[in-house]
């Protein structure tokens, strides 16, 4: 066998992510959307293909599409149209699924996104809406189809092939996630399967610009196992390409779907792969085409809320914070909505974002419950890192306080002070003294390296006096005691 050069090939992958719509209704009739209700409750005819049903488009689905692609800076078609893609399936019970093959509402478009801290942008070639196909449940000696899910509202956006390694679909795939959770469109929960992920990998050599064959690995429903899907199809591809030089690429790695096989952390052939003439596309004859107009597709455009970049982007030049932290906090709305509102109450940025994103989440990590479900106000978290700046308390005391804040979680950390009086931080300089001077005595060293214009041994100083008052002594009165006494 050939040796393996991995470094010779470039990976050209591009994603579909289906997201469900958060509509109330279904997108062409009027049973329920929702998940985790008993099988079979939500549905009606419609959804089950019943002989003569009619669809009926969902106003709300339209108004999602639109604002989706107005968040990226897409083109929204004011003229778009649906189609029957056929395929016999028992989660599909009128055996076609209605989408739109050639005239999708959604044109183009592009997502900003961070990878390995550099900021790139990776482009979408359109997004569509369609319906989503029941379920099939497999049981010890049967299976069941539960068509609750039938007819849920789906946008599937399709990117362009722009992606040239697992760290750029990562990265994609999560900002696409925050774009739909900002918006509100989606509540993109992968293990529900409210957000599914197919992605098309192919390789190359480096520098050959043409497109080979692209597989499809099917149903990825969570980012870690999305990256080890891609990292396995290319080196798999690429294996295949070494072992056999001579042969017609098309042959050597044909179209395919696979799937991923968790226990091998391998892709696994599923079948080959259908061609657009296999589903016997043609335009759905039961419903209208969509036409919009200039001033709705304009009236949905200014009322889009703030997005993650432009969050992240404020973050970072009004509130200083780093590109890490901005990051941290814009890829969980959640956790940033918590942190917007503490921020009403405390000037301090840069430190509520350490309190909230460090100290709290990680007091809560062993428990697995979020921060913002944790019970504890961020308003609280806001006085509290208020009470370091305004040298009420030390940040070791904070830490003590933050403790019993998450044990006892909607506390006032005010209240929390006041009860304790090993919490009050010492202003007292006869309270001090005996400190400083203990130190100053046991550290002659330490006092000519300051005297020689070394900081370090004035910090070094310091710190040993707050050890000794275990954190209480206020450190601007230790500071100052000790540049008396030394000088």
């Amino acid at each position: 066998m050939s040796h393996i050069s991995y470094e010779e090939w470039e990976p050209v992958i591009g994603l579909e992510v289906h997201a469900q719509l958060k509509t109330r209704s279904k997108i062409f009739a009027r049973s329920p959307n929702r998940f985790g209700d008993e099988p079979n409750t939500n549905i009606e005819v419609v959804d089950t293909g019943q002989p003569g049903a009619l669809p009926v488009l969902n106003k709300e689905a339209v108004e999602i599409a639109v604002r989706f692609g107005c968040a990226v800076n897409a083109q929204i078609a004011e003229f778009s149209k649906f189609d029957r893609k056929s395929y016999f399936y028992p989660d599909s019970p009128r055996n076609f699924q209605i989408t739109q093959f050639d005239m999708p509402i959604v044109i183009g478009g592009e997502v900003i996104a961070d990878v390995e801290g550099k900021s790139k942008t990776f482009a979408i070639h359109h997004a569509h809406l369609e319906d989503d196909a029941g379920m099939l449940k497999h049981f010890s000696d049967f299976a069941g189809v539960d068509y609750n899910r039938a007819g849920v509202p789906l946008l599937e956006i399709v990117s362009e092939p722009c992606m040239s390694s697992p760290a750029d679909a990562t990265a994609f795939a999560t900002t696409l996630k925050a774009i739909m959770e900002y918006l509100d469109v989606s509540d993109c929960n992968m293990e529900e399967g409210s957000m599914r992920i197919d992605t098309n990998v192919s390789v190359r050599p480096k520098g050959d610009k043409t497109l080979r064959n692209k597989v499809e690995i099917k149903n990825l429903n969570s980012f870690s196992y999305m990256e080890m899907g891609i990292k396995s199809e290319i080196r798999r591809q690429i294996r295949a390409y070494t072992e056999r030089p001579h042969e017609d690429p098309n042959i050597v790695v044909p179209s395919s779907t696979v799937r991923l096989d968790l226990d091998k952390k391998e892709t696994i052939l599923m079948r080959s792969k259908e061609e657009a003439r296999d589903y016997r596309y043609f335009p759905e004859p039961d419903l209208p085409p969509i036409i919009l107009t200039k001033e709705y597709i304009e009236k949905v455009k200014r009322d889009l809320p703030e997005l993650p970049h432009e969050r992240f982007k404020r973050y970072i030049s009004d509130l200083k914070l780093t590109e890490y932290n901005a990051s941290i906090l814009v890829n969980d709305k959640q956790l940033s909505d918590y942190y917007e509102e503490a921020l009403k109450v405390c000037k301090n940025a840069s430190a509520l974002c350490n309190w909230v994103t460090v100290e709290f989440v990680g007091r809560f990590k062993d428990s697995g419950t979020p921060l913002y479900k944790s019970g504890i106000h961020p308003e609280h978290i806001a006085a509290l890192v208020s009470f370091i700046d305004s040298k009420k308390i030390t940040g070791r005391i904070a830490k003590e306080v933050a403790d019993i804040m998450a044990k006892t979680p909607g506390r006032d950390p005010e209240i929390i002070i006041k009860e304790n009086p090993n919490f009050q931080a010492v202003h007292d300089t006869s309270a001090i003294e005996p400190f400083v001077d203990e130190v100053l005595g046991a550290n002659q060293q330490s006092i000519e390296d300051f005297r020689n214009g070394k900081d370090k041994a004035f910090n070094f100083l310091v710190g040993q006096v707050m050890k000794l008052s275990k954190g209480k002594a206020s450190p601007d009165v230790v500071k100052e005691l000790i540049i008396k006494k030394i000088s």
